[in-house]
């Protein structure tokens, strides 16, 4: 290893938590193994630190306890116990090998052999281990992958994937996040010839993992790659790649984000939201998230310049400042304009640094002139809204006094929304 990625592994292992756990499982062939190990390497951020270790998961914990740390069974079924200490968290798995597996869950026996336990993990940049000591161990030639920035399956790329078909979406995932250049053509071959496994998944692994590969800065071109090969199908949403690529070059200066990069790629109309959420299985929050998105976007539709600042405010008042900015967001991309156009970038600061305009009246206001409970009270309050909209948002109390007298005398009912003109 060069001086940099020894420096970086010797930084990994004097982490004090890590060490106390070396010390309580002294005795035990154990190792530093996967992302961790990846990572550290790559000079990136380590988080979470797994382990694995040459001993049945019953010794782990028995020592473990004996060396007092906490100890809780995660998956002690197939050799995984968490240990607990100083708030981080230490997943410990025995060596084991798959004896049946049906593409979802998998019946393992449990070794001693890392050379073996290295060959059933998925890709090669994820079988690097390294000991107490920082002794680097590369069974299948994850080192050299690391190097040329390749995520390739560890030996037979259908039966890694037959193994797991999630695997399909993280080799993709993996490959958007640490990968470059062409996708390795024997994995990807795999992927497309494999396919039809993925719909043995559930929709929350298909959710997670497709929100973890549009996270990434490089996701645009492995997305348009999955697209191309129909590997969206079970979106259930015609993909649009070229507005998702465009959007994540938006968003490139405010860091990943998934679920708006899922807006670009799949979000036609405020009906694909509710599409979206039960093929992904979203949360309420992030359900919610899309369609105020797409109630804003609806308004903006079709606009090839920035919108002005009354109708930033106006969906400011309507949606708020994360609906305006996602939306405005998609419109950008939508209507093709560069990155980094001034006045879109003057517009996302206008809906980030405004407060939303708060209304200064209320339906108390309207049953004070006589308006009754009821319908006639609802469409009356939302003739006012559209009127102090179109007014500007006044705040003086006499152009309020004259809003809302208007509003009592009934009329047309007007919509809030006021299509942009460009």
């Amino acid at each position: 290893m060069s001086p940099d990625k020894q420096a970086a592994i010797a930084a990994l292992l004097a982490r004090p938590t890590l060490k106390k756990v070396f010390a309580a499982l002294h005795g035990e062939d154990l190792r530093v193994v996967g992302g961790a190990v990846r990572n550290a390497l790559l000079g990136e951020p380590v988080a979470d630190i797994d382990l694995a270790v040459a001993a049945l998961p019953e010794q782990v914990a028995a020592k473990a306890e004996r060396a007092g740390l906490r100890v809780v069974p995660t998956g002690i079924d197939h050799g995984t116990v968490t240990l607990v200490l100083d708030h981080a968290h230490f997943e410990i798995t025995s060596l084991r090998e798959d004896v049946e597996t049906d593409g979802r869950r998998a019946k393992v026996r449990f070794g001693g052999d890392f050379a073996a336990d290295a060959q059933r993990r998925d890709f090669t940049i994820n079988a690097l281990s390294i000991d107490e000591e920082g002794k680097l161990y590369d069974y299948v030639g994850g080192l050299d992958d690391l190097a040329r920035r390749r995520v390739r399956f560890i030996g037979d790329p259908r039966q890694r994937i037959a193994e797991d078909y999630l695997r399909i979406l993280r080799f993709f995932r993996f490959s958007a996040c640490y990968g470059a250049g062409p996708l390795d053509p024997e994995g990807f071959a795999a992927c497309i010839a494999l396919r039809e496994g993925m719909e043995s998944l559930s929709r929350e692994r298909l959710g997670g993992e497709l929100l973890k590969i549009l996270s990434f800065p490089r996701s645009a071109a492995v997305i348009d790659t999955m697209s191309r090969a129909g590997l969206l199908a079970f979106l259930h949403v015609a993909p649009w790649p070229a507005r998702c690529r465009r959007l994540q070059a938006i968003l490139a200066a405010r860091g990943g984000d998934g679920l708006l990069a899922l807006a670009g790629l799949a979000l036609h109309s405020a009906g694909d939201a509710e599409k979206l959420a039960s093929s992904l299985r979203l949360s309420r929050a992030q359900k919610r998230r899309l369609a105020e998105l797409a109630d804003v976007a609806a308004a903006w539709h079709g606009a090839q310049v920035a919108p002005s600042p009354a109708e930033l405010r106006e969906q400011l008042f309507l949606h708020g400042a994360q609906a305006a900015r996602d939306a405005l967001c998609l419109i950008q991309a939508e209507s093709g304009v560069d990155p980094d156009d001034p006045a879109f970038q003057s517009a996302d600061a206008f809906l980030r640094d405004t407060p939303a305009p708060k209304a200064p009246f209320a339906a108390a206001d309207l049953l004070a002139r006589g308006v009754k409970q009821g319908a006639g009270l609802g469409a009356a309050l939302k003739r006012l809204q559209a009127a102090w909209i179109r007014a500007g948002f006044p705040q003086d109390p006499q152009k309020i006094a004259a809003l809302i007298d208007a509003a009592c005398s009934g009329g047309p009912q007007e919509s809030g929304w006021t299509r942009p003109h460009h």
